[in-house]
């Protein structure tokens, strides 16, 4: 869950936010608010919020100076600015300085859950980067601390291969090679790592993901065939029909007619 400060000198404008932005689908639980930069730069230090959504024309403090002191105090922290038409090139310059979003004046409810939505999904990945990385740092330091087998055998191992997989999935280059030098091992060891980890070969395991994917889009969706193998990763339409028809025993379309019958 994430906390939001508004930093508004409105109190229409603040109230009209509070009321009605539905905050709990941006799982944001916690909502401060102040009416001048002063008062909000005070609340930050108590309360060091995930998300900023502030006035770019506040009163006792400029906007953007606001802006560059919480970014000191908590450099995560992600910053959307409320400003007129007026104001367009000065909210350009905020953007500058570490702000990440803005909207525009007359404020509307679906252009700050817009806005919000935005600032969360840029926590949330960075977040995952983050513990992806400290996961790849551990894995290859047990690595080197113990060698090779006990790499292998290093906890969070198969969710990171399956995470690198996840986030390539579509995309036909994805390789062994590729795999390996994103994990730091060589192609060969690579290859054994994975066979201890999921009992199958890279090209295996990939294979038969990609097709149960398209087995979820055929009965989910009405896209063309060849949209659905490019979508799980198949560069060749007529080599994905045929790598279906081998692992199912029927051709994409039959599989469609038969499920919906």
């Amino acid at each position: 869950m994430y906390k939001l400060l508004l930093v508004e000198d409105e109190d229409l404008v603040r109230n009209g936010i509070k009321r009605f932005v539905s905050f709990g689908e941006l799982n944001i639980d916690r909502i401060y608010e102040a009416a001048n930069g002063e008062e909000g730069l005070r609340v930050f230090r108590e309360q060091l919020p995930d998300l900023v959504l502030l006035d770019i024309n506040m009163p006792r403090m400029n906007g953007l100076d606001f802006a560059a002191k919480i970014k000191e105090l908590k450099p995560e922290v992600k910053i959307a600015v409320i400003t007129g038409y007026d104001y367009y090139d000065y909210a350009v310059a905020a953007l500058k300085i570490g702000i990440d979003d803005y909207v525009l004046k007359p404020v509307s409810r679906n252009d700050v859950f817009e806005v919000l939505s935005k600032l969360v999904n840029k926590l949330r990945n960075e977040g995952q980067q983050a513990e992806l990385l400290a996961l790849l740092k551990d894995f290859r330091s047990a690595a080197s601390e113990a060698g090779e087998d006990a790499a292998g055998e290093a906890g969070g191992g198969k969710r990171l291969i399956a995470h690198f997989i996840e986030d390539n999935m579509s995309n036909p280059e994805f390789s062994l090679t590729v795999l390996a030098e994103l994990m730091g091992f060589s192609p060969g060891y690579m290859s054994t790592l994975f066979k201890k980890h999921f009992n199958v070969s890279f090209q295996d395991h990939i294979a038969a993901v990609r097709l149960e994917r398209a087995k979820l889009q055929l009965l989910a969706s009405d896209k063309k065939v060849y949209e659905i193998s490019t979508e799980v990763g198949f560069d060749n339409p007529n080599y994905f029909s045929a790598a279906f028809k081998k692992k199912y025993g029927m051709s994409p379309l039959q599989y469609r007619e038969r499920i919906k019958e």
